[in-house]
């Protein structure tokens, strides 16, 4: 389970390592390795029922009515934003790299990138919360990860975390 762009292209290993804390929290454990690592996951996927699409083209626009989303891929983007990113981003297709470029960008418009790098991990974490809904403070009536099982698969991910001062 690792996210597939480059560690120099991505900013470095906190920073891979943060998507692939936030693949374990949209996705988790046990689905990411029922899948192409998450990034072929649908929304409502579950590990005894994986909804996996097969097509890297584009944003695959599947609806699903019991959650209310076209939420896909490792780190579950909705659909309505895809157009936006895939153009502001030049990305070729829906594939692993542009998802995870994709969520680099929202870190980057968040602020939470530059405490990403530093090992600011908990700041991070803050920052973007509202953007995935099983991260702490999300707000969106979804099962939200502690910090500690985060900042735990963080690690687990190889990144490292900033010394308090």
């Amino acid at each position: 389970m690792t996210a597939r762009i480059p560690v120099a292209v991505a900013g470095g290993k906190n920073v891979v390592a943060f998507l692939d804390m936030l693949a374990w929290s949209e996705i988790g454990p046990e689905l990411l390795s029922k899948s192409d690592d998450g990034y072929n996951v649908l929304v409502g996927s579950t590990p005894q029922k994986p909804l996996l699409f097969d097509s890297y083209g584009a944003h695959p626009d599947a609806y699903d009515p019991k959650t209310n989303s076209t939420a896909a891929g490792r780190y579950q983007f909705l659909s309505r934003y895809w157009p936006h990113y895939r153009d502001l981003l030049r990305l070729p297709d829906f594939g692993p790299v542009s998802q995870d470029r994709y969520a680099i960008q929202l870190m980057q418009e968040r602020k939470a990138l530059q405490p990403i790098i530093a090992g600011n991990i908990q700041a991070a974490i803050a920052l973007v919360s509202n953007i995935w809904a099983s991260l702490p403070g999300a707000g969106y009536q979804q099962r939200e990860h502690s910090l500690a099982d985060l900042l735990a698969a963080y690690k687990n991910a190889g990144g490292s975390i900033a010394r308090a001062a």
